[in-house]
């Protein structure tokens, strides 16, 4: 530290009015000043007195380190912020140009989109679109599972993280579950595009995709039945039937040393979870248990 002598007598109060003047004008009196206000506001107990030259010496050189520092980073600090600030304009005016639809575990929810065209969002899923453009770009993102009933017009789509499926104007139930992408064409022609595979559905069949196997099959069915209260399966893992149970009662279900990729097919109503359990184990030759907190054990009939 320059002129030590100098800022001992100013600690002190015995500067002279022209060496005064001379240490107010150097670069770091605001430090040292900051430096003394500081001191003052504790309690001698806590800190050495402010005439205490060394105590002042180790604090001066302490903040002037943390001076330097922040000066150093104080242009990348002005970018980190205008950057924070432009991503979060960016992402707010692209969110806000955003619809989104989305259900909790055990809810379903019906809307009709911009055109007229209606949909029905089955549990814990969710849907997103950009109304804005709606007329030029008929484009849903979809997130679980849902039943459309579109109106015809230009081309409407529906992108899924397993695959995409287009139509003009028709009536179909599209699911993406993990890894699981199922499109059911109920009613007019479906295009499905999923990786490198194209396919045209007619009224009554089904296509689905499943740990990158491909099943196509057909159904009598006039809409899902997911819309009725019913699950429905047809030799689907076992864990995937346990899952979707779980998103239409909002419960834990746990499975004890059962082969959870045993195929089932069958079952199960949303209204009453006894009833359900019975009709997704017995067949398998499983019990359950609910516990108090309504959390479900699912286990061989031998393992008590």
């Amino acid at each position: 530290m320059e002129n030590e002598d100098l800022i001992k007598k100013w600690l002190k109060g015995d500067l002279t009015d022209d060496e005064k003047q001379a240490f107010e004008e150097r670069k770091d009196f605001e430090l040292n000043t900051k430096i003394i206000n500081e001191a003052k506001r504790f309690k001698a107990s806590q800190f050495s007195m402010v005439d205490d030259y060394e105590a002042f010496k180790s604090k001066y050189q302490a903040e002037r380190k943390k001076v330097k520092s922040i000066n150093w980073m104080r242009p990348l600090l002005k970018v980190a912020a205008i950057l924070v600030v432009a991503f979060g304009l960016y992402f707010y005016f692209s969110e806000s140009e955003q619809t989104l639809f989305k259900t909790m575990a055990a809810e379903k929810i019906d809307f009709e989109l911009p055109d007229g065209s209606k949909v029905i969002l089955n549990a814990l899923s969710t849907l997103q679109l950009n109304e804005d453009n709606w007329e030029e770009n008929r484009t849903v993102s979809l997130d679980g599972e849902a039943f459309f009933k579109v109106k015809k017009g230009s081309t409407f789509s529906v992108k899924t993280k397993g695959g995409e499926v287009s139509v003009l104007g028709t009536q179909f139930n599209v699911k993406q579950r993990n890894k699981l992408f199922e499109v059911v064409c109920f009613e007019g022609l479906v295009k499905v595009a999923s990786d490198s595979t194209v396919k045209i559905l007619h009224s009554g069949e089904t296509f689905k995709m499943e740990n990158a196997r491909i099943i196509e099959n057909k159904t009598d069915q006039k809409e899902p039945q997911w819309l009725h209260a019913v699950s429905r399966f047809s030799e689907t893992p076992f864990i995937n039937v346990i899952e979707e149970l779980e998103r239409q009662y909002d419960v834990k279900v746990t499975p004890k040393n059962i082969d959870s990729a045993r195929k089932f097919s069958g079952g199960f109503v949303h209204n009453n979870l006894e009833e359900a359990l019975v009709a997704i184990t017995k067949p398998m030759g499983l019990k359950y248990k609910i516990s108090a907190s309504n959390e479900v054990v699912i286990y061989a009939e031998n393992d008590q």
